[in-house]
């Protein structure tokens, strides 16, 4: 009897070095299978091995699936296509931040997807709360369609925990019939208490309500220094008198022009410039954020085959880039932006020069558990306006 031994795990350093040498040819398929541990995943896209995706393992799909998902995110024509489709109801949570989101599930809050942002990833892993993805029943997910740094955050231990959904900037949109040019961080605080008091929004959110203000004092967007903590704590509790509101989902203020600045996801301002051309977005000259998202499954989700096929409909080519007409996020996928008009791929706000970029940070781990940020965060909501 031959006894078979379990491959070692492998970490995304690893995954990912195997995975460009298989791109590359220098290995073949069967191998690459073999050292990352996924076994007849069926991962490549385009041949034969496909499964259905409507059931699993003999399960039906059920009646709901949940999502929980960020404000103005989706095209609602996307879900009642799956529900014809399929016969499953899409019920759909919004969410204002990822700690948020991890603190529903930890009190038991049983979604069948999230949206993580790549930073939250490896804190969900880590607390063992997410499912690996079976990529056998997402047959519209294509490896090779996605550059390394953007498949990297959702690999762990040889497996596939998160796809990527898009990304996008993190910086101001302003009313330009209201304000002048708003061009930083540090810009944007001093404007909230002069000429835009009472008509500014800041993120609910500590990831980029603490790290722009973080940024406006001229620290890292992900400092965990105590000291430049308290300074950044300081601003925001001096601008928090000032502020129309704390939240995430700022976009009908900002088109009422009960708001004139807000902290902003760029797939929002893409959305809000292109229906109120007054409404202008920048990404800060002295920094802030650059983020991926994802979709994931919980590890307690109720539905998971039905989860998985909402996915699979979310990822393919044709369903994401009309995804992408709305909600103005930038696309990872090659074959969706490949089907986007020219027009879209030379917006600026949603494909920026790389050199806009380049100040920005990517959101770290453990920024998202860090207790003193919490504790900064929670002072901020509950003060007075």
């Amino acid at each position: 009897m031959v006894k078979q031994t379990k491959p070692p795990e492998i970490d995304a350093d690893g995954f990912m070095t195997e995975f460009m040498r298989l791109k590359r040819g220098s290995v073949t398929r069967r191998h690459f299978l073999a050292v990352t541990g996924l076994g007849a995943a069926a991962l490549l896209v385009g041949g034969s091995g496909r499964t259905s995706v409507a059931t699993s393992e003999g399960s039906p799909l059920g009646k709901k699936v949940s999502l929980a998902t960020w404000p103005n995110y989706h095209d609602p024509q996307t879900f009642e296509d799956f529900t014809a489709r399929y016969g499953v109801e899409v019920e759909i949570s919004i969410i204002g931040s990822n700690e948020g989101t991890m603190k529903s599930l930890e009190r038991g809050r049983a979604w069948d997807i999230i949206v993580p942002t790549q930073y939250a990833i490896a804190p969900y892993v880590r607390r063992d709360m997410l499912a690996p993805l079976e990529l056998r029943r997402l047959p519209n997910f294509d490896l090779n369609a996605h550059a390394d740094r953007f498949m990297k955050p959702g690999v762990m231990a040889g497996a596939i925990y998160a796809v990527p959904k898009n990304a996008g900037t993190t910086g101001i949109a302003y009313n330009t019939r209201e304000l002048n040019p708003v061009k930083s961080w540090s810009d944007f605080f001093e404007r909230a208490k002069g000429e835009a008091s009472g008509k500014t929004i800041v993120h609910d959110y500590q990831l980029t309500a603490i790290g722009n203000a973080l940024v406006a004092l001229g620290y890292d967007f992900n400092s965990l220094d105590q000291a430049e903590l308290a300074k950044a704590s300081d601003l925001l509790m001096e601008v928090r008198p000032h502020l129309y509101a704390i939240d995430s989902d700022y976009q009908p203020a900002m088109r009422t022009s009960d708001a004139w600045m807000t902290m902003c996801w760029s797939n929002d301002a893409s959305q809000l410039h292109r229906d109120v051309a007054e409404i202008a977005y920048v990404i800060a000259a002295d920094g802030g954020e650059i983020w991926t998202d994802y979709y994931a499954i919980p590890k307690f989700a109720h539905n998971k085959p039905a989860a998985h096929a909402l996915i699979n409909h979310l990822l393919d080519p044709d369903v994401a880039a009309r995804e992408h007409l709305v909600h103005g996020g930038t696309a990872t996928d090659r074959r969706v932006r490949a089907l986007l008009p020219d027009e879209i791929l030379a917006n600026e706000i949603i494909y920026p020069d790389e050199a806009k970029l380049t100040p920005l940070e990517f959101g770290l781990a453990l920024v998202m558990t860090d207790p003193i940020r919490a504790e900064i965060m929670n002072r901020f909501r509950a003060a007075r306006g």
